[in-house]
């Protein structure tokens, strides 16, 4: 074991090594379970405001349209799990112009149509979580959630362990999304 690793390991001496006490090593997360909510105050510490202002690969982007952009989710429940927001650092459904709403709600029929021919996921799980109290990781920018899903994807990892397996990275994902949305792309 390399002296630098000895902080990120355990008694089997494997970093990330699921055990009795049920760990995932997910050190990616620390970023957001040290700020919560209190992370994003304003628009310059929204990270859906600032990856606009990236490229799309550090981003994470996958498309960008005139009034929303679509952005792999950094956390996802399955891969390819997407998210639709608006540019405009609004919280609420209700404060959306009827030309984002019209965007929002093509782009996420263009997620679902680029998410088939990609992973030919059964099913989707659309929706926006308002508020803190809702379940928005992050309240104060909204975003729409559209997950693929597949039969069998709630197998016993995520039910008995409280554990999601992703098999790809996320610029595997966002690259072959990327490339499907463009060749679907009529503009």
């Amino acid at each position: 074991m390399q002296e630098s690793d000895q902080s990120v390991t355990d008694d089997f001496e494997l970093a990330g090594v699921p055990d009795s006490f049920q760990r995932l090593w997910t050190p990616y997360r620390m970023a957001y379970i040290k700020g919560g909510q209190d992370q994003v105050k304003d628009e310059a510490s929204c990270p859906f405001c600032a990856g606009p202002d990236r490229t799309d690969e550090e981003a994470l982007i996958v498309h960008r349209g005139e009034t929303c952009f679509v952005i792999l989710n950094l956390f996802p429940y399955n891969p390819g799990h997407l998210l639709v927001c608006p540019y405009r650092h609004v919280p609420n459904y209700t404060d959306i112009t009827l030309e984002e709403t019209a965007e929002m709600a093509a782009l996420t029929q263009q997620s679902m149509r680029v998410l088939r021919k990609v992973s030919n996921p059964a099913g989707f799980n659309l929706g926006m979580n308002q508020g803190e109290a809702g379940g928005a990781g992050i309240a104060a920018h909204l975003h729409q959630h559209i997950v693929p899903r597949w039969n069998g994807d709630g197998n016993f990892f995520p039910i008995i362990a409280k554990t999601k397996a992703i098999p790809q990275t996320l610029s595997e994902v966002r690259e072959a999304i990327a490339e499907a949305w463009a060749s679907e792309d009529p503009s």
